[in-house]
């Protein structure tokens, strides 16, 4: 039986939380989620073990950026505890590949970075961008099932807290869902927002913030000017997307020579 408690949750991130796990709050969660676990844990995406994922692979201090999804994808197979991420054997052309990472590697070609190479995005948590949902857990097959256990109230301290202690930070809020955290953000210092249409299905284009141009003639240009927000703050840009290494003619040699 899996017992869901703080001490899951890494340690510099259970300090930003302060007094959060003394709060109605914090307890309403673990009683609603321990009763969703007892009941059938086979049948909740992500496992477990990767509620918080996206905070162990992203410590508090090194976060520069943040992407804001909504809960864990609920196909079999898919959810990994970081936002938009899904493992990478799934063939990028496969039905299983979801719409919102295939037009997020559109708009990261149109931007000059280069299409993704498969739908994991584990290099950009380990890069600072922390890949966070706004439910942590979800039931298969059922798409927001677990958003009214509580997960609300932990997520919404954890980004006012994290806007407040961290200035320069960028947010990515695609999608009515995202944005509306932004008074939680703003009471943030020097943070860079940018917002827009969420990713996924024909609703990319269907604002007046699409994320890709209607026909994919551009991109909401969010990962160049966030790179460019990062660097203007004395931080490293995010490599987006990996770039093949190339073998030297030094490297040639020695494995022919």
């Amino acid at each position: 039986m899996y017992s869901f408690s703080a001490a899951d949750i890494p340690e510099d991130w259970r300090a930003l939380l302060g007094d959060y796990f003394e709060s109605p709050q914090w307890q309403e969660l673990q009683t609603n989620l321990r009763a969703e676990l007892d009941q059938n844990v086979a049948k909740i995406c992500p496992e477990p073990q990767n509620f918080f994922k996206a905070l162990a692979l992203t410590p508090v201090a090194k976060v520069k950026v943040v992407i804001l999804g909504q809960d864990p994808y609920h196909s079999p197979g898919l959810a990994q505890g970081l936002a938009f991420s899904i493992p990478e054997n799934i063939p990028t052309n496969a039905r299983a590949f979801p719409s919102s990472l295939r037009n997020i590697s559109k708009a990261l070609a149109l931007e000059g970075f280069g299409a993704l190479p498969n739908g994991n995005l584990h290099c950009w948590a380990d890069q600072g961008v922390l890949l966070l949902n706004t439910a942590l857990s979800v039931k298969l097959g059922e798409a927001g099932s677990h958003t009214s256990l509580g997960w609300k109230s932990l997520i919404d301290r954890l980004i006012g807290s994290l806007a407040k202690h961290r200035p320069h930070l960028v947010w990515l809020l695609w999608g009515g869902h995202a944005q509306s955290k932004l008074p939680l953000i703003e009471a943030g210092a020097d943070q860079l927002i940018l917002q827009s249409s969420h990713p996924s299905g024909l609703g990319v284009y269907k604002t007046d913030q699409p994320f890709l141009q209607p026909g994919g003639k551009a991109s909401c240009g969010h990962f160049t000017k966030a790179n460019k927000w990062l660097i203007t703050h004395l931080h490293s840009p995010v490599e987006w997307v990996d770039k093949p290494t190339r073998s030297t003619d030094k490297d040639l040699f020695t494995l022919t020579g």
